[in-house]
């Protein structure tokens, strides 16, 4: 078999890769072992403000540019739905949170986002003595739902392969790469933490961050924007919802952890006080990196290996815009922008 591209994960990162490759019309294959879960446990949110320090996130305009088209393309492609635009309601603890609202809603990156005034209405089952403020032009991916359906997608075009990568297999030519039977000209590794065993990328800094989530029920909630105090609640429907997450740097197990339930469930009662219960609870590793930025690039020796990895927890924003640099920078020659470039981390 030969095609242009071999790539190693479909999280997030490999989808927006292999997308951009149909899209200009090159030929690749997938390996994928379900090793990795991060993109499928993920809370899937984008929201152009940081809601602790009420800052911009670095690069979400641009990047929101990019990535809200590339869904509506998903969304199409299959004809289902997995971008839902969801209000923020962001509950003060204080008086000094609510002026701070106020200062940085005259932001110009925020002022799209944030409405500058404190919002006094009771939602039942919600305790927000301080009032809320509320962000607009946000939304949420159901990331589960579209990686099955694009998993299930290159399944059945027999571009997916679902079995480990084995790098001692990997024979690196000049202009190409043998990976058993397979010929191809690069390979694009997409592998979440994974890369930690990657012996061509394991020198990039990787920070493995394990993430908890549960899905409780809740009839007497009844609210449909998504609340943010000292952890998020996410409308899923059906009195359903998504509440997360924890932030463990050094369990690197993906297991759920009662540790992780009871800290999800202190901080959600400190703002709900209606009755619920737990449907399911989930956990995932993500990949980040120390200075928050995605790894993007080719390898400092082999320019037929390259890395598109470090989307933490931002990555449905960050994703599209990532892929198309990357694609860019291999096909293309544009250089990729430095702050989503390993060549921040380049080993001497």
């Amino acid at each position: 078999m030969e095609v242009d591209y071999i790539i190693v994960g479909l999280g997030l990162a490999g989808l927006a890769f292999t997308a951009e490759l149909e899209k200009n019309g090159k030929s690749f294959i997938v390996f994928e072992n379900n090793s990795q879960n991060s993109s499928i446990v993920a809370g899937g949110v984008y929201n152009p403000v940081i809601l602790k320090r009420f800052t911009p996130v670095w690069e979400a305009a641009n990047q929101l540019k990019i990535a809200l088209p590339f869904y509506v393309e998903l969304e199409n492609k299959f004809n289902k739905k997995y971008n839902y635009s969801i209000e923020i309601f962001r509950i003060f603890k204080s008086i000094e949170e609510q002026n701070n609202w106020f200062v940085a809603a005259d932001n110009q990156y925020l002022s799209d986002y944030m409405i500058p005034k404190i919002e006094h209405s009771k939602i039942t089952g919600v305790i927000s003595d301080f009032g809320f403020g509320k962000l607009i032009n946000t939304g949420w991916v159901d990331t589960k739902n579209l990686l099955n359906d694009y998993r299930n997608y290159l399944s059945n075009k027999i571009q997916l392969l679902k079995e480990d990568f084995n790098y001692s297999d990997v024979v690196i030519k000049e202009n190409s790469v043998i990976y058993k039977n397979i010929k191809s000209s690069k390979i694009v590794f997409c592998e979440g933490f994974g890369i930690k065993q990657n012996p061509y990328f394991n020198y990039l800094p990787m920070q493995e961050a394990k993430g908890e989530l549960l899905i409780i029920h809740a009839p007497n909630l009844n609210v449909e924007a998504l609340l943010k105090a000292a952890v998020f609640v996410l409308p899923l429907g059906n009195n359903y919802y998504k509440v997360g997450a924890t932030f463990n740097w050094k369990d690197k197990t993906m297991n759920p952890t009662e540790e992780g339930k009871k800290e999800l469930i202190e901080k959600l009662n400190s703002f709900i006080n209606v009755p619920y219960k737990v449907a399911e609870q989930l956990a995932g590793i993500r990949p980040t990196v120390k200075d928050r930025r995605p790894l993007v690039g080719k390898h400092p020796k082999y320019a037929n290996l390259a890395v598109l990895n470090g989307l933490g927890t931002r990555g449905v924003m960050i994703a599209p815009k990532a892929a198309q640099q990357l694609y860019n920078y291999l096909e293309n020659g544009v250089d990729v922008d430095k702050e989503y470039s390993i060549l921040r981390f380049l080993k001497v």
